[in-house]
């Protein structure tokens, strides 16, 4: 059983978690998740790996608290188990020697962000984060971020920690003489679409990791699937990252409100259903 060694709430939602996993831990990449059931009787929801320890055969996650599947997570405790994790899938992040890397991150995106900007800081670049959060009290992982990029930045909605603004504003204000030679960004999908947006002015490459619907991670489901550069792709086995610039981020957000109504439903219905039927 992958059971949890550590709990930390991070904010009033967003909790991490540091789970058994052997396996997973020995394989897995920046960029790559992992797909759980907290229940037996829960859907299965995909989860970014923050970090693995090899040595000690766990890994880390962050979930936050929205609908029903991760509240019933986010309200494990240290000693529970995890009945069902699968992992590592997807494929993992671009990472390559440019010179000055850009990483860009909103709300709990941040918790994948870590990694990435970690890998392309060892493997020789300059790396600037740029995160967000709708206050001070709301970010993440702020020590790692800070061991894992030469600089990070913040700006928060209501200027309580950093700049004053969102993340693609702190990014014009910010502009350096000499764009980044690369741009990852993860986040709610406004974000990643103006970023893209103003990224193509830029000229600089830029990767978003993409966060659609996913349910058995394997590619059968067809859930996952995309469009980018006008073709359908699945993210979750031939991403979770493409090219930020052909991605339509518009019908991502249509896939992604398909089932808001049956969520609701789900997590605001009472658990006691005796005569219901």
């Amino acid at each position: 059983m992958n059971r949890i060694l550590k709990r930390r709430q991070l904010t009033p939602e967003i909790v991490l978690l540091e789970v058994t996993a052997p396996r997973v831990a020995r394989r897995w990449k920046p960029g790559n998740f992992i797909i759980i059931r907290p229940t037996p009787e829960s859907e299965r929801i995909p989860l970014t790996i923050v970090d693995g320890d090899a040595g000690k055969g766990s890994i880390t996650m962050v979930v936050q608290a929205i609908g029903k599947t991760t509240m019933q997570t986010a309200a494990l405790r240290e000693g529970d188990a995890i009945p069902d994790l699968a992992g590592p899938l997807g494929e993992p992040a671009t990472v390559e020697r440019v010179g000055h890397v850009l990483a860009v991150g909103g709300g709990v995106g941040v918790a994948e962000l870590l990694p990435v900007a970690g890998a392309f800081r060892r493997a020789g670049n300059y790396v600037t984060a740029i995160c967000g959060a709708r206050n001070a009290g709301l970010r993440i992982l702020q020590e790692g971020l800070a061991a894992a990029t030469d600089e990070t930045l913040w700006a928060t909605d209501d200027g309580s920690a950093g700049f004053h603004g969102n993340v693609v504003e702190l990014m014009q204000a910010w502009k350096p003489a000499t764009p980044p030679g690369l741009i990852h960004a993860i986040g709610p999908i406004p974000m990643m679409r103006a970023v893209a947006s103003l990224t193509r002015e830029w000229g600089v490459r830029t990767y978003a990791s993409l966060n659609p619907v996913m349910i058995d991670g394997t590619g059968m489901c067809g859930g996952c699937r995309v469009t980018v550069g006008g073709k359908v792709r699945f993210a979750c086995v031939e991403g979770p990252e493409f090219d930020a610039h052909e991605v339509d981020f518009d019908e991502l957000a249509r896939r992604n409100r398909a089932y808001a109504d049956k969520e609701k439903e789900a997590r605001e219905a009472h658990p006691c259903r005796i005569g219901l039927g």
